[in-house]
């Protein structure tokens, strides 16, 4: 009885479905990257809305547990550290918050002050230009027009 080599069956891909696949990845590339590339302002827009909704919902559950939002004084910092001034939390959470506070999408602070002109607190963003008011992408995003 002989015993006939068994053939290994090769693994890999041809040459000519890798070339398949670098097409295909250039004509997509090509074809989303610069619709992209042309909208990064109303991306960062839209990233200012989810921050500002993330830190109203940080504020609402902060309220939840002390009873009244953190003054102006105080500020978002109180998401992150136990405030020390008064007035002080009755029950603040164990790691805060929130664990740490973002900038917005154009380096900046985000703007808190309590009392708000809109509601019991406002906080937001100044947009691209970083003044007040605006129009386009320089227009202020907050908790009252962020929805």
């Amino acid at each position: 009885m002989t015993c006939l080599p068994l053939r290994r069956r090769q693994h890999g891909f041809t040459a000519i479905e890798t070339f398949a696949v670098a097409i295909i990845l250039i004509i997509a590339t090509v074809l989303i990257v610069p619709r992209v590339m042309e909208r990064p302002d109303e991306a960062r827009v839209r990233r200012a809305r989810v921050d500002v909704l993330a830190l109203q919902e940080a504020l609402t559950r902060y309220k939840a547990d002390n009873g009244r939002y953190p003054t102006t004084a105080q500020g978002l910092e109180a998401l992150v550290h136990r405030p020390t001034e008064a007035p002080e939390p009755n029950a603040w959470r164990e790691g805060g918050y929130l664990a740490g506070i973002p900038k917005d999408p154009w380096g900046r602070a985000y703007q808190y002050q309590q009392p708000g002109q809109h509601g019991p607190f406002d906080v937001y963003s100044l947009g691209a230009d970083g003044n007040v008011g605006g129009e386009g992408v320089d227009t202020d995003i907050g908790n009252w027009n962020s929805e």
